[in-house]
């Protein structure tokens, strides 16, 4: 996976770069940054899922269902016996005993989010649902007394219960399945920091995990180690990798009293830092919570099922509270209680609990046919508004690996000389040693081997090949050593053999631009949507790849922090997209209102972002920007047949134009409300991508 980007810092990158970056990632327990124990939370019809895993819902989905087909047997449809209907002597009473038991196993997950949204006193899906499962089961149980014990004939409503059960389970079900999990960005973070940390303790160095690590202890990191807080150095001179930080793919030189960053990777020298800060005020530590303030904050938005829901409840309440109390000294209490119910049983949301989760179903499909992972549905909604494109530059708008964009000889043959850097760099395993030898291969030169090989820190490698001695070095080096040298004039990282003092070759390596990327930003200004560059590389490379794909707005040299802050003063003036790949973007993905992460970037980035792309094709989001657009078009379409009866049948059923003598039958309801339910599913079919 690519880590990406230069250091906006340096203008340089030192050939002494090539070094080995692999490292073993240990899991941290620091109990000071331990974000499981915050507190999460969770809005809507998302709260009711809350602490349920999908083979629970699946469980009780299944048993709901099989104790509902007996009951659509032997019990009346709205008061009258259907053709398939099966009377038999108690038939009553088993039919209750089946509702009884699917109430118990099927309501549950609807008593819990209904318990949250009422709390938090914004009564949504979930409370709408609670309320109809809650009327129609309880209502049927006096139903069944006042019948079958008083002899005083009241209509039942199981049927209405059971398939109400049934087909809202369906589908949370499918929303469920329909929406990939988020992944723990929090705990992929915990992932880069080691498990233990060498202690100094006076002459002696002691392993201790880095839960006891407090400030100013004096901590060892070797050779390929990741820090395990943040610290100044106090001895020792190597490179680090802070890709972290930055994106950039380039090893930073550390020496005394330089800074150093949890979760970063030394090179090949040993330091030693005194700790200054650790556990949740480190680095890793404020991004972990800034992680999970975004995230929190995304989950909380309320949709526009939500509020429809909403609406929706309130409505039905005041119309059965109305009726009663309007009803009830014209024509009784037990007339008004009736027409109470009926208000009740119609409002419940049977197309309504339908209407998004097989929308979402089928755009994640189409989605995923187009190479787009959906994680996060609510984001969904955003696509509609986009006005903003921010993305980063390394590993998204290029390929994030170094290849040779220039290289020049001085009376020398390219094919030997090629050789020579070849040879120096066999025995290291940085992207810039391994672009050189691909290079040399693709070149067609040959091979030639070096000895006594030898990283100069600071400045490059040297060694002997045929007996000669050669160095392949930085401009920083040329310049300390006043070896008189021409510049060469290129983007990205410059190194220049010299054979003893005199310079015979230069080689400019840099990152391209993805072959799809110029495609990418036509495409997004022709959907008046404008592309911004955030990048934490330098200012210069930056404007580089703007200039070439067409990008006016630039900032460069950004940290994680910077790039929230500049995702959130976009936001001020329309809804924003983020596309990364790095941890570096991961804050900034977890903070816009729709965020793409590239498959082949970082798992932080990943668990942070709302869809993955998992293809490397750029103008695949634009796709997927034109398929959210049309999903949430058909949202609102279902919406309105999933919800649009009730703003006819519930002022009906309550009585509002009884007097010219028109009264709802509740019969009449129930085959409207089952036909917009039919009518919400065939229109989720019609979505194309």
């Amino acid at each position: 996976m690519t880590e990406k980007k230069n250091n906006h810092t340096m203008s340089q990158m030192t050939h002494e770069h090539h070094m080995d970056h692999d490292h073993n990632m240990l899991m941290m327990t620091n109990s000071e940054m331990d974000m499981s124990a915050m507190p999460m939370h969770h809005h809507g019809a998302d709260m009711g899922m809350a602490g349920m895993d999908m083979n629970d819902m699946k469980r009780r989905f299944w048993i709901s269902f099989i104790l509902m087909i007996p009951i659509l047997f032997i019990s009346p449809f709205m008061g009258v016996n259907l053709p398939f209907t099966i009377i038999f002597p108690g038939n009553s009473w088993v039919s209750a005993l089946l509702a009884a038991m699917l109430y118990v196993i099927g309501s549950q997950p609807f008593w819990v989010g209904a318990r949250h949204e009422l709390h938090a006193k914004k009564p949504a899906m979930m409370s709408l649902i609670t309320m109809g499962l809650n009327v129609t089961f309880w209502y049927s149980i006096y139903a069944l007394i006042a019948t079958q014990v008083f002899h005083h004939h009241v209509m039942d409503f199981f049927w209405e219960f059971a398939t109400l059960t049934v087909i809202m389970l369906l589908g949370h079900r499918i929303e469920m399945s329909a929406t990939m999990r988020a992944g723990d960005a929090t705990a992929k973070l915990r992932e880069l920091l080691p498990q233990v940390a060498h202690v100094k303790h006076g002459d002696h160095i002691m392993d201790m995990p880095i839960t006891t690590l407090k400030t100013d202890m004096v901590v060892r990191v070797l050779a390929g180690e990741s820090f395990p807080a943040d610290g100044i150095v106090t001895s020792g001179n190597s490179q680090v990798d802070e890709s972290l930080m930055t994106g950039e793919s380039q090893l930073i030189d550390k020496s005394a009293d330089a800074i150093v960053y949890g979760g970063t990777i030394n090179g090949n020298g040993t330091l030693d830092i005194k700790l200054t800060t650790v556990g949740a005020q480190s680095f890793i530590g404020q991004l972990q919570q800034t992680l999970l303030t975004s995230q929190d904050k995304k989950s909380q938005v309320e949709t526009l099922a939500d509020r429809v829901a909403s609406w929706l409840f309130w409505i039905a309440l005041v119309f059965a509270i109305g009726a009663l109390i309007i009803w009830t000294p014209l024509r009784g209490f037990s007339f008004a209680t009736n027409i109470a119910v009926t208000v009740l049983v119609i409002a419940c949301p049977h197309a309504l609990g339908l209407a998004v989760p097989l929308v979402i179903s089928r755009t994640k499909a189409i989605a995923a046919a187009q190479g787009i992972l959906i994680k996060n549905r609510k984001a969904l909604s955003a696509a509609n508004q986009l006005q903003y494109a921010l993305m980063d530059k390394t590993g998204t708008l290029t390929t994030g690996q170094f290849t040779v964009q220039q290289f020049v000889t001085y009376q020398e043959d390219k094919s030997h000389v090629l050789a020579i850097m070849s040879a120096l760099d066999q025995q290291s395993t940085h992207p810039l040693a391994q672009s050189i030898i691909s290079y040399a291969q693709s070149q067609g030169a040959p091979t030639l081997s070096a000895q006594h090989v030898e990283n100069i820190a600071g400045y490059g490698v040297s060694g002997m090949v045929e007996d000669n001695h050669y160095l392949l070095m930085s401009a920083r080096y040329l310049t300390e050593h006043h070896i008189a040298f021409e510049p060469l004039n290129a983007d990205g990282s410059v190194s220049y053999l010299l054979n003893h003092d005199k310079v015979i070759a230069a080689i400019a390596q840099g990152d391209s631009v993805k072959e799809s990327a110029r495609q990418f930003i036509d495409d997004l200004h022709a959907q008046h949507i404008i592309p911004v560059l955030v990048t934490g590389d330098n200012e210069k490379s930056a404007k580089h790849v703007a200039h070439e794909l067409g990008i006016e707005a630039i900032h460069a040299g950004v940290s994680p922090q910077e790039k929230i802050a500049l995702v959130a003063e976009y936001q001020k003036r329309g809804a924003v997209m983020m596309i990364g790949d790095g941890i570096n973007d991961a804050p900034a993905l977890a903070h816009a209102d729709l965020s793409v992460a590239i498959g082949a970037g970082t798992q932080v980035a990943q668990a942070s972002a709302d869809t993955v792309l998992i293809t490397n094709h750029l103008p695949k989001i634009i796709e997927f920007i034109r398929l959210a657009k049309h999903g949430n078009t058909k949202q609102v379409q279902n919406l309105w047949w999933g919800a649009g009866y009730n703003i006819i049948t519930i002022p009906l059923a309550a009585g509002a134009l009884s007097f010219i003598g028109l009264m709802l039958n509740p019969m009449i309801g129930a085959i409207v409300m089952s036909f917009s339910t039919i009518v919400v599913a065939l229109n989720a079919l019609t979505l194309k991508g």
